[in-house]
């Protein structure tokens, strides 16, 4: 069997400070977590989560007071583990008087990329994030947006099959954020798996096969996007108008709205409790000659999703 991506086994840290380390604060508390390879895995979590801290565990950067944490079944606090891991830390800097192909020179040496097959690496990196017309243009001179599309080539020189990418779109424009959402679809197309964190969540919800939500250092929930934010048995109905009578009896949990572009269709909110109540509810709408568009599982945004969790946890914190 396939070794997971990332391995994360009862992973504690526990920070001291003060005199004799008496103060003690709690970092990340048995977090337990499984990413296979090739996917988009999403990390959320409010500030002081514990977030930075799980990262940087998983690349050696910290050790953990208890647990086991592995990359591609292997520790990753062995330098060789991290030979297939490429880092976007967030509010990254690069010399600024270096232009974007030196930069590049200058991290392939660090990451022990060979000169022949860096150069070559290099002149595709640039042309697949959109700046090969930059290569020679001072670093000092790139936007936001440009800064870190360099960083994800920077990041993608030694031909990572681990990406970690911290706030890959903050502060970066729509059309900037688009064109990254595009490139870490393009490295999971080609087999790459993903580690994402990052606040802006409408792009999480578009890229990520699963996610987890840390708080306090615990992880409180985890699952596809998928799964979270599909409401249970609640389904959304659009077909052709229901006769009153028809109405009186079906459990609807809003009113009709209006015709969502057809004017032959209605939308509808529909409960069911089991499957076996939809399909005879189907049944029960087909017998009065109510054509179905379509019935589709009602789900909220992820942003909606993350804020009622938070919210949850924080009203089951004793006072």
């Amino acid at each position: 069997m396939t070794s997971p991506a990332i391995s994360v086994s009862h992973l504690s840290k526990t920070y001291r400070s003060g005199l004799f380390g008496r103060h003690t604060v709690r970092a990340l508390d048995d977090v337990s977590l499984n990413v296979p390879e090739g996917a988009i895995f999403g990390l959320l979590g409010p500030n002081g989560a514990g977030k930075t801290t799980l990262v940087k565990c998983l690349l050696g950067l910290v050790h953990p007071t208890a647990g086991d944490a592995q990359l591609f079944g292997t520790s990753a606090h062995r330098p060789v583990a991290r030979r297939r891991v490429g880092y976007l830390p967030e509010n990254h800097r690069f010399p600024e008087f270096l232009t974007a192909k030196q930069t590049l020179q200058v991290y392939g040496r660090l990451a022990d990329v060979p000169h022949e097959p860096r150069s070559t690496r290099i002149s595709n990196l640039l042309a697949h994030v959109g700046l090969a017309d930059r290569r020679n243009a001072k670093v000092r001179t790139f936007s936001k947006g440009m800064l870190q599309r360099l960083g994800l080539a920077q990041a993608l020189l030694n031909e990572p099959d681990l990406l970690f990418l911290d706030e890959p779109t903050s502060g970066v424009d729509p059309m900037g954020r688009r064109g990254i959402r595009d490139l870490v679809l393009d490295l999971r197309d080609n087999g790459a798996t993903i580690f994402l964190n990052s606040h802006l969540l409408s792009e999480v919800e578009k890229v990520c096969t699963q996610v987890a939500i840390l708080r306090g250092g615990e992880i409180v929930r985890e699952g596809t996007v998928e799964e979270l934010t599909t409401v249970e048995r609640v389904y959304d109905l659009v077909a052709t108008r229901l006769p009153e009578d028809l109405l009186e009896s079906i459990d609807l949990s809003s009113s009709p709205k209006e015709p969502p572009s057809d004017p032959d269709l209605y939308q509808y909110r529909l409960q069911a409790d089991n499957r076996g109540t939809l399909n005879a509810l189907l049944d029960t709408l087909r017998a009065h000659d109510v054509q179905v568009e379509s019935i589709t599982p009602l789900r909220r945004s992820l942003e909606d999703y993350f804020i009622d969790v938070l919210d949850a946890a924080e009203d089951s914190v004793p006072d």
